[in-house]
């Protein structure tokens, strides 16, 4: 076994240049021939100095038990003789499938899916001999792979002109941030390191540089609205989605480091608390079944409020179709706008006061079993609904945040208060307005409740005594604990039908949760914008992915978050048996791990194959 290089011209440019190769000699017909084993292509660095100690390591791998003493090879070529090892294993033959018998069409679902019985292949071996290496995980990559496939991502693709090995790296991308979220150099590690997705999609990440997976990023970005609305138009034909309503929501994640290219690396108010970094806002378009329309990336600081015609534009809803949003997003410049688009409309009333009325009230069960009681009241124009809902549970929260911040208020009232009967204590009146001021500020709206008097002496300068008087405002928080109000101008569905279609904002809630904590939208640590913004897409992407999964196991009765799922499918590797035959040659097997009952229930509901992969053999 030797390396051999060859020098080979490129047929388009005519540029000529070396490619390497692993070859042994075999004799055929009487005349020894030149057998390429494997093409180690034109990136090829190992010196030619190492090529005879990197092949008789090479041997020694593939014969273990014939060599006494081990060959001590340095850690570079250890690794690249381990890579060639597995790539001669893995790029085995097949056994080939048995015939089937005249009447061999499998005769249920659960047998349809398995492979084809490959012919009995029985070989005296020393079991003492046994050694398994290389182990690779592919439970969570078969699974992804198979929802790529039912989104026809790859064939969309292919279809944008994307060349192989950039599907291939995108491909890695996607798959890693459902397996493994992390950084793309984390994911190109584990691409190398720890997964067979390689295997499955037959590429060689040890072969593929880390800029790779970068550069793939820029690629989905640049086909970023044909990749969405190809996937969209995909789950609507897969589930045969009714394109009745429109969840439209934000949120923001923080970036590791101060992103200073980044000029939507913005400082704002952190949804995770970090007032420490600079901030980029995700915002998303989704249907009432979970799937994304579109998905944009805005500034950190971005207002709410001016975001949603942008997203909503171009999308080519049906004529009528109804949008959920929250009290952030639901201006009033944002309501005029959906009506003059012929959009209707539901969402949290914007300030206004509270009201409610209990004999004028219906009771609608919750998930949760408790109850929640709605007012419904019609606008002086008729061109609006509003409903005022009362929860009780909502009523505990408010009057408990009530209470604090107001205990909090007199505190400060009360030390302000003591303070003046110290002699070295600030009494000016202006002065003591300021620290009064400031006290409101901070009380987070309990202060409105409060009457606070000055009293000073007869020039009006200092103040000699201080005190206040509590009352709740009506219309508020402290006087109607546990209402708030919707919105919206669907005039004909009763109060249960639009509080439940409300619910779903909840989804997008959840969602956001899926992204940050299981996808791994945050944190970014990209400082270029163009990267920022493909990993925030990317992990979309992964998003829609899991979401295929999800509600296709939810038909089956497998309502497991994707992070129960994922350890499930983690069990499940790719490891190769080394054995000795009798005759001295060593049998290679490459094969999945048996599905555990618990994996083969995810499998069987999927209709997918429970051995990924199949079986490769080498005999050397």
């Amino acid at each position: 076994m030797f390396i051999r290089q060859t020098r080979t011209n490129n047929k388009a440019t005519g540029e000529g240049y070396f490619t390497f190769r692993l070859v042994r000699g075999e004799r055929i017909a009487g005349k020894v021939r030149q057998i390429t084993i494997l093409n180690l292509g034109r990136n090829f660095s190992i010196k030619q100095a190492d090529w005879p100690l990197l092949c008789s390591r090479i041997e020694q791998l593939l014969q273990p038990q014939d060599t006494l003493l081990a060959i001590h090879c340095p850690a570079t070529l250890e690794r690249v003789a381990q890579r060639i090892v597995g790539q001669l294993v893995v790029r085995a033959p097949a056994p080939a499938p048995a015939a089937q018998a005249e009447s061999g069409a499998a005769s249920t679902p659960s047998a349809a899916m398995l492979p084809a019985p490959a012919p009995p292949d029985f070989q005296e071996v020393d079991i003492d001999s046994l050694q398994q290496t290389q182990a690779r995980s592919v439970g969570v990559e078969h699974l992804a792979l198979h929802a790529l496939t039912q989104l026809g991502l790859v064939d969309c693709f292919t279809e944008l002109g994307i060349n192989g090995v950039t599907r291939a790296a995108i491909l890695g991308n996607l798959i890693g941030r459902m397996a493994e979220p992390a950084s793309e150099l984390a994911t190109w590690h584990w691409l190398q390191n720890h997964s067979a997705l390689g295997e499955l999609i037959d590429c060689d990440f040890n072969a593929m540089s880390h800029m790779a997976l970068y550069r793939a990023s820029d690629v989905l970005m640049r086909h970023r609205a044909a990749i969405e609305a190809h996937v969209f138009s995909r789950v609507q034909s897969l589930f045969a989605l009714a394109e009745t309503v429109t969840l439209y929501d934000l949120t923001n994640t923080y970036f590791e480091g101060e992103a200073a290219a980044n000029p939507k690396a913005r400082r704002g108010r952190s949804k995770e608390k970090r007032t420490d970094c600079p901030l980029v806002t995700l915002g998303l378009v989704l249907d009432g079944s979970g799937f994304v329309r579109r998905s944009r990336t805005f500034a950190g600081n971005v207002a709410e409020g001016i975001t949603l015609p942008e997203m909503l534009k171009g999308l080519e809803a049906l004529p009528g179709a109804l949008v959920i949003m929250d009290a952030g997003i639901a201006t009033q410049a944002n309501i005029d706008w959906l009506v003059a688009q012929g959009f209707r409309y539901l969402a949290v009333n914007r300030g206004g006061t509270r009201q409610f009325d209990e004999t004028q009230a219906v009771g609608i069960e919750t998930a949760g079993g408790q109850t929640v009681q709605i007012q419904k009241v019609l606008s002086e124009d008729g061109q609006e609904v509003r409903l005022y809902c009362h929860s009780a549970a909502r009523e505990a929260k408010e009057t408990a945040m009530t209470r604090r911040f107001g205990e909090g208020f007199e505190a400060g009232l009360q030390k302000i208060a003591e303070g003046l009967e110290k002699a070295r204590c600030e009494k000016g009146y202006d002065k003591l307005l300021l620290r009064i001021g400031r006290l409101k500020e901070k009380s987070r709206g309990a202060s409105q409740h409060y009457t606070v008097s000055l009293t000073t002496d007869a020039a009006g300068q200092t103040v000699t005594g201080l005190t206040w008087v509590k009352s709740a405002v009506a219309g508020t928080m402290a006087s109607h604990p546990g209402v708030y109000c919707l919105r919206s101008n669907e005039l004909s569905w009763d109060e249960e039908r639009l509080w439940r279609t409300y619910t779903m904002l909840t989804d997008l809630e959840s969602v956001f949760r899926s992204l940050k904590s299981e996808l791994g939208l945050r944190p970014v640590f990209h400082s270029k914008e163009v990267r920022a913004d493909g990993h925030l897409f990317m992990t979309v992407l992964a998003y829609q992915c899991v979401q295929v999964l999800r509600r296709s196991l939810k038909a089956a009765g497998i309502n497991d978050s994707w992070a129960s799922l994922r350890q499930t499918l983690s069990v499940q590797c790719r490891v190769t048996a080394s054995l000795r035959r009798k005759d001295g040659r060593t049998v290679h097997v490459r094969k999945s791990t048996v599905a555990e009952p618990a994996l083969r229930t995810i499998y069987d509901a999927l209709g997918v194959n429970p051995s990924p992969g199949g079986s490769k053999k080498l005999v050397s």
